[in-house]
């Protein structure tokens, strides 16, 4: 392909941080918005719930547009049907944000029961290999965030999904400062 950048993957660290300053206070505002995520879980479980509910009001209405300038009857009449669940699931959950916590937390559950079978069948597979335990243990966790949803739901709701957001915003935050740390300016 012409035009396209040859980047190797083991050249990745170079460009990660051009100004490791704004990496640097990217860092700092993630790590401080997790933990903020974690002191107060049900406000930022109710934040997550709301921006859901607003990029399906938007989703559905770019596919609305969208939809008319597609040719064909069949074509146009699913993307017609796809933007207008958007908007009503949208709509609902910004009209209904106790209902929506609940099902957003259910439907994480469900990924993460997914996701953790698959791991574990995947570590299962990568046996031989020496490494295979780390991605068990993933699997393992994965699954046990599943029981602890299923178990807890739906008091569980109010706050697990803000918990979550904290906990991988602290985590981001923490990766940012420390590759912003350690990374020297690209010239």
């Amino acid at each position: 392909m012409r035009g396209a950048p040859n980047i190797p993957f083991a050249d990745t660290g170079s460009c990660m941080a051009r100004s490791p300053g704004t990496m640097l206070w990217v860092g700092l505002a993630m790590l401080a918005l997790g933990i903020a995520a974690i002191f107060f879980p049900t406000i930022a479980t109710l934040v997550a719930e709301q921006f859901v509910g607003w990029l399906l009001l938007l989703l559905g209405a770019m596919l609305l547009v969208g939809s008319f300038s597609i040719l064909g009857t069949g074509p146009f009449f699913g993307t017609l049907l796809i933007a207008l669940l958007s908007l009503i699931g949208g709509a609902f959950l910004l009209v209904n944000p106790a209902v929506g916590m609940l099902s957003l937390t259910l439907m994480a559950g469900a990924i993460f029961l997914l996701q953790g079978t698959t791991e574990i069948v995947l570590a299962v597979g990568m046996r031989p290999h020496a490494r295979w335990v780390g991605m068990l243990l993933s699997g393992v966790a994965s699954i046990l965030l599943a029981v602890l949803i299923a178990v807890g739901w739906p008091v569980i709701s109010l706050s697990m999904l803000g918990i979550l957001f904290g906990v991988n915003f602290i985590t981001t935050g923490i990766a940012y400062v420390v590759i912003a740390r350690q990374d020297k300016p690209v010239a």
